[in-house]
């Protein structure tokens, strides 16, 4: 079985847990902090793989390690260290976000700008594109790329909207070339 679907079943029971202890907000701010230290620790990883290691103390280690999380998610570590799915943690972060911002009505995508958006033009776009896409609230991740010239470019999922300048230059530049054939 590919490591996305194991990953969305273990985010969806996760989700379920949560839905049904009311917990959602908290597990997510947990899990951030779980996902944040796998990227970050490229030692636990190696540790939580090691054959030589025997689970017990790899879960052991896991309770020290992210003391005062909820049983939820302690509970999903030490199951993924037993079945020897550690590395699929950050995946299965991501698939529980996801589940979590749908149930909500969030959205999330990142918006390219040739500067650093200030936080009231940030705010701004959100609101806009809430409504444009039906959705409660939309949280966009600021990207500096210079490359854009000017404007900004936003992409949400499967939507991508150029407003950049070079953006606009390439479609002048594929409308002249059709006008020229």
């Amino acid at each position: 079985m590919s490591e996305a679907v194991v990953a969305k079943r273990y985010a969806d029971a996760l989700f379920q847990l949560g839905q049904e202890k009311a917990t959602l907000d908290n597990l997510v701010e947990e899990v951030l902090v779980v996902k944040e230290v796998f990227l970050n620790d490229s030692q636990l990883n190696i540790f939580l793989k090691h054959p030589r290691v025997n689970n017990d103390k790899k879960k052991q280690f896991l309770s020290e390690t992210f003391q005062g999380l909820s049983t939820e998610v302690m509970n999903t570590l030490k199951i993924l260290v037993d079945r020897g799915r550690s590395e699929i943690v950050p995946s299965i972060i991501d698939h529980f976000n996801q589940l979590v911002n749908d149930a909500k009505g969030i959205a999330e995508g990142k918006v390219y700008s040739v500067r650093e958006l200030s936080d009231t033009e940030k705010t701004e776009l959100e609101n806009t594109f809430a409504k444009r896409f039906n959705k409660q609230k939309i949280v966009l991740e600021n990207v500096v790329d210079p490359s854009l010239i000017g404007g900004v470019k936003i992409h949400m999922g499967n939507t991508i909207i150029d407003g950049s300048i070079s953006g606009k230059l390439r479609g002048l530049e594929r409308s002249l070339k059709i006008a020229n054939n």
